[in-house]
């Protein structure tokens, strides 16, 4: 679940990226991940390993030790790791990958449509990646986040929030959900979630998701719906 979280670096979550590490004799120091400030606390020291990306990352270390393949340069888009990934991704979406750039985390990130990813994340709901963050949402995310929340509300599913206001979710036997809000925020992932969930005949019952409130001086003064 780790593995394939944005995790918000709570105290659990450093403790198992670093027990992932030593688990193959690595330390936090063979992260190419940036420093950052923990997302859960954004103060003091920033580091590698309190990036939200530093599960993944250390999924990654994990396997290039595995399969024999170079440690320094796991990031780079040309190393076997990437181009298996890649390769991962365009079989489960079922589609071309249409570009590839650079995340945030140093990573290389595909292009694909929200056909794609929906497509992908529908493969991958009845997966063990799947199912180990249906188990441990709040390692996928964080404590009372959207992703945990979500997972813990419906039984089967199996969601994950990306940056610029991303968000794909599936349930087995059921169908999936992928959606980008055009001006990249996140104030509006959960409404559109929840409604096109609720197309898709799941029930849900997250005020906090479906209608968020907006504060002013600590006051709710106003809600973001979806009207569709």
């Amino acid at each position: 679940s780790l593995i394939a979280a944005s995790h918000f670096g709570e105290d659990f979550h450093l403790a198992r990226v670093r027990s992932l590490l030593e688990s193959v004799g690595l330390t936090e120091e063979a992260l190419r991940c940036p420093a950052d400030w923990r997302l859960s606390v954004q103060c003091g020291d920033k580091h590698p390993v309190y990036m939200n990306c530093s599960g993944k990352h250390a999924g990654m270390l994990l396997t290039c030790v595995a399969n024999g393949w170079s440690l320094p340069d796991y990031y780079e888009p040309s190393h076997p790791l990437q181009v298996a990934i890649i390769a991962a991704i365009e079989e489960y979406a079922g589609e071309s990958v249409a570009a590839i750039g650079v995340d945030g985390c140093g990573a290389p990130v595909a292009a694909i449509s929200l056909t794609g990813l929906a497509t992908a994340f529908h493969r991958i709901a009845e997966h063990p990646v799947a199912d180990a963050m249906r188990a441990h949402p709040e390692l996928a995310s964080g404590t009372g986040k959207d992703d945990a929340l979500l997972m813990r509300a419906v039984p089967g599913l199996v969601c994950k929030g990306g940056a610029e206001g991303v968000w794909a979710a599936a349930v087995p036997g059921v169908g999936a959900v992928a959606l980008k809000i055009d001006d990249g925020a996140s104030r509006a992932r959960g409404p559109v979630m929840v409604s096109a969930l609720r197309r898709l005949g799941i029930a849900i019952d997250l005020p906090e998701l479906a209608a968020p409130p907006m504060l002013g001086r600590g006051v709710a003064v106003g809600a973001v719906r979806s009207l569709w």
